[in-house]
């Protein structure tokens, strides 16, 4: 089982992840997860932040010469803002500064508040700030280099931002950044090279495109999450939707990809293709209104350092996750302590396919 599990605020002195299940024997590098940690900081409309982090990471466990061991990974990231923010984010001592309690609409700040019992707003933002998606990139780019030698490839893709696509996308979030405001998007990741037959149709918990839409929704800000042509096909008769099998030379294969590579909670062997929906972020420049939560009365929202659109990190981190799933329903599947172990386990269930189905 592939799993991992992270820790840190937006504004404390570092970030965290231990990383467990991916076999000993892979080849790992800090050069690679650090390009995957700078394509999160990137793309157009990104705030005052990406100017002062410049993410890198450190392995901390389960990395020995290049190598995974097959013990837990722990990775660690500095926050390089850290040194702006240690009075207000001290784990000792006199709370400093000004409560937070104008609670942003959109956010988790009103409710977690309530939930934990905090009168101080920033106990909660601290957290669930999108910030905390650093570590799962970190993780995901481990899981990237696992697939690779895997024969496995993720790619990502912005589609839209606020409804339009194409040469008017930086137009639209310009307008957005004049008022004050936010825009969000839709982006689709897409894997191939994965096997037929990763996931279940037996239990509920074991269907692989349920665990992608959880790890898709888990995503600061995803509202939606579409598996193929999902909602498109939702509109559709079943002939316009299914896709047919064919068979050419003993070879079984499809003709379209509706599906995005999943049937009956189970891969296909066609690419898979998941898309998100991203609402857009909750922190404005041009306040909503809401209520103090100290003295119950009007306001308006909190104002955070934060982005006009983050489509594009959002779209590096639905790598991550889907990197992230895939590895599990890899490991899950063929197994092995040691990478030649899964290996040897992947190449005999391919060539199995091939003979006994044609797949």
């Amino acid at each position: 089982m592939v799993r991992f599990i992270s820790g840190g605020e937006s504004h404390g002195s570092r970030l965290v992840c231990i990383l467990e299940g991916l076999p000993a024997g892979v080849k790992v590098s800090s050069e690679f997860v650090n390009a995957e940690l700078k394509r999160r900081q990137s793309g157009y409309g990104r705030g005052g932040r990406m100017k002062i982090e410049s993410d890198r990471v450190e392995f901390l466990s389960g990395v020995r010469f290049g190598e995974t061991i097959g013990s837990p990974i722990t990775l660690s990231v500095e926050n390089r803002d850290w040194q702006n923010w240690s009075d207000k984010m001290s784990a000792e001592g006199v709370p400093c500064g000004d409560k937070v309690t104008n609670a942003r609409p959109g956010h988790a700040d009103l409710i977690g508040a309530a939930k934990f019992a905090r009168s101080d707003v920033r106990d909660i933002l601290e957290r669930s700030s999108a910030r905390e998606t650093t570590m799962r990139v970190a993780a995901g780019a481990l899981c990237k280099i696992f697939l690779k030698a895997c024969g496995v490839e993720i790619s990502g893709e912005v589609l839209s931002v606020g409804g339009v696509r194409g040469d008017k996308i930086k137009d639209r979030i310009d307008e957005a950044k004049a008022l004050g405001d936010t825009v969000g998007g839709v982006f689709e990741v897409r894997i191939s090279g994965v096997p037929a037959g990763l996931g279940s149709h037996i239990q509920w918990d074991r269907r692989l495109d349920a665990k992608f839409a959880a790890a898709f929704m888990s995503i600061q800000a995803i509202k939606a999450v579409e598996l193929g042509d999902g909602f498109a096909n939702a509109s559709k008769l079943g002939s316009e939707v299914h896709d047919e099998i064919f068979v050419d030379g003993g070879k079984i294969f499809r003709k379209t990809n509706r599906a995005g590579g999943f049937e009956g909670g189970m891969t296909n062997g066609e690419p898979l293709i998941v898309r998100a929906a991203m609402k857009p972020i909750p922190t404005l420049m041009t306040p909503l209104r809401t209520v103090d939560i100290a003295t119950r009365q009007p306001a308006t929202a909190s104002k955070e350092r934060s982005d006009t659109c983050a489509i594009w990190a959002a779209c590096v981190v639905g790598e991550a996750m889907a990197a992230i799933v895939t590895a599990d329903a890899f490991v899950d599947k063929f197994g092995g302590d040691a990478l030649c172990d899964t290996l040897a386990n992947l190449e005999s269930y391919r060539a199995r396919l091939a003979e006994d189905f044609g797949l």
